[in-house]
């Protein structure tokens, strides 16, 4: 087993993630089996709880796991599915060994950061190289270096260079070469004190790879190679493209694919990239464009929509499209003119997932602009139980519809908690969460989307369609179009007059892919370039 440990120093965001992801696909192009997987800092048990706005969107597995959206680059880059053990935060960790420590595992030993909390980390890493008998495996460590949460997660990944030998371990750091306008040149000194912090703990990283808006000269590159004793052909440029997907092949000509092959001493084919060469060159052809309006409340960071984002993107380049998003505060949506003159200029409206009542107000507004001027709409999570609180309220005549996320009082929860919980549940990790089955409907958009008769998708949420209403909506034009197989819960709603108008519980964007799109998104976007001739 290989294992490469991807670290940042300096600032952070400067694509330790899209770094760790890109390597992988390179890999994986020269024939080896990759597993990814993200240690994060902090010290909440997973981001399942997390504000949006602090740390973007969560990320979920098909076993159920809440993720970094990191992950959601892995799937999209190496196109493997990823699994609990893909993530790893502190609190997860103080969690399992204090845990331990109640049973009595520890068998009255001093609990202390080194061994026991430093082999909780390792035994993590060593597990999903088990779990997934990959060749090489990936882990990006979170935050920067210097952060005092991260030196845990560091001095474990040192003793497993120890363990496992520098031929089968090996250390990437990236880090900020920033560029002085005044001076007109490069600094490296950043990058030499960033070294010296990792230095410090003990690490001395293989590569460097350095993160820049522009090309670096031969001598910034020289100064890095002599002050942080690493080859001149291990300084690895990560400049800025123009589109992300762009970065593997940009890495690969600067040489981080074949320094990483033969620190590691894997005896390879070079990368077959023709496929992904031709993706690029479908997503540069597009000569069609629609915009799409994302309507949400966090849309201030676009990250929170991260996954959605790119799905739409996606079924762009598939359909020869390119699609600009037009991103709305549903809190802005006040009442129907502002949603007419917010959303009266785009093809097509989504309302992805979200939890919490504020901005609820200007989602039903946008959805019901939506279905009575027959814009196609596409509702995930929230935005299906929106789709069902919109047709009750104005197609049903149920004045009070709502969901018990929402308010307690209203005697018509259209929208309520699975069956067997209430509100006194813990609210972390106690959703609906991971994969499951979807039986179809015969005559619906659903079934023409995707064929068959089963699919199965990712799920995140608490609370469900209330069947109590199922037989209203349904005599009033609604069309339940996917279940699960026993038919208890509502999957899928559809609204048959409109020509696409499709909302959803679960989460296909994350099963979206550069070079395959979900077949929902692209039937929407597909659907949005019709509507706009």
């Amino acid at each position: 087993m290989k294992y490469i440990f991807v670290t940042g120093g300096v600032v952070s965001g400067l694509g330790k993630g899209i770094t760790a992801a890109s390597l992988g696909r390179l890999l994986k192009e020269r024939g080896l089996k990759v597993a990814a997987q993200k240690l994060d800092p902090y010290i909440n048990v997973d981001p399942g709880t997390i504000n949006p706005f602090q740390h973007g969107e969560v990320f979920v597995t098909e076993d159920g796991a809440e993720t970094d959206l990191d992950l959601g680059h892995y799937e999209r880059f190496i196109d493997e599915n990823l699994n609990k053990l893909s993530n790893l935060t502190t609190g997860k960790v103080y969690w399992n060994v204090l845990n331990k420590e109640r049973n009595g595992e520890y068998l009255g030993e001093t609990i202390q950061v080194i061994p026991h909390i430093t082999n909780e980390i390792k035994e993590f890493i060593y597990g999903v190289s088990k779990k997934s008998d990959a060749d090489v495996v990936i882990t990006e460590i979170g935050g920067t270096i210097g952060d005092i949460e991260s030196q845990p997660f560091l001095e474990a990944i040192r003793q497993i260079r120890n363990e496992m030998g520098k031929e089968n371990c090996i250390f990437i750091h990236v880090t900020l070469v920033p560029y002085l306008q005044g001076s007109n040149e490069h600094k490296s000194k950043p990058t030499q004190h960033s070294v010296k912090e990792l230095r410090s703990m003990g690490i001395t990283p293989d590569i460097i790879v350095t993160r820049s808006d522009s090309k670096i000269d031969d001598g910034i590159k020289q100064k890095i190679s002599l002050f942080c004793d690493v080859t001149l052909d291990s300084v690895i440029e990560n400049d800025t493209v123009s589109n992300l997907y762009e970065a593997p092949l940009m890495l690969h000509e600067n040489g981080l694919d074949h320094v990483v092959c033969r620190a590691l001493h894997l005896e390879t084919p070079e990368p077959d990239l023709t496929k992904w060469q031709e993706m690029l060159l479908r997503m540069k052809a597009c000569t069609k464009e629609v915009s799409i309006a994302i309507v949400g409340k966090y849309v201030k960071l676009k990250d929170a929509y991260l996954s959605v984002a790119e799905a739409l993107s996606h079924a762009g380049y598939e359909a020869g499209t390119k699609v600009n998003f037009h991103w709305v505060d549903s809190e802005e949506i006040t009442g129907d003119e502002e949603a007419k003159r917010l959303l009266e200029k785009c093809q097509g409206i989504l309302v992805p997932g979200g939890f919490g009542d504020r901005g609820i107000e200007g989602k039903i507004k946008a959805c019901k602009f939506a279905r009575e001027n027959n814009i196609p709409y596409f509702g995930i999570c929230l935005g299906m139980q929106i789709a069902v609180i919109e047709f009750a309220k104005n197609v049903c005549g149920i004045s009070d519809a709502t969901s018990r996320e929402f308010s307690n009082q209203s005697e018509n929860l259209v929208i309520d908690f699975m069956p067997g919980q209430d509100g006194n549940i813990q609210k972390g990790g106690t959703m609906r969460l991971g994969s499951y089955p979807c039986k179809m409907k015969e005559e619906s958009i659903l079934k023409r989307v995707y064929g068959g008769d089963m699919i199965q998708e990712r799920h995140r949420h608490r609370y469900e369609f209330n069947n109590a209403f199922r037989k209203q909506m349904q005599e009033e034009g609604l069309l339940i179009s996917g279940t699960s197989p026993d038919e208890r819960i509502v999957e899928v709603i559809e609204y048959p007059k409109n020509d696409f108008f499709v909302a959803v519980q679960f989460h296909p964007e994350f099963k979206s892919r550069p070079n395959q799109a979900h077949p929902l998104f692209l039937a929407f976007v597909q659907a949005a370039v019709m509507a706009g001739k």
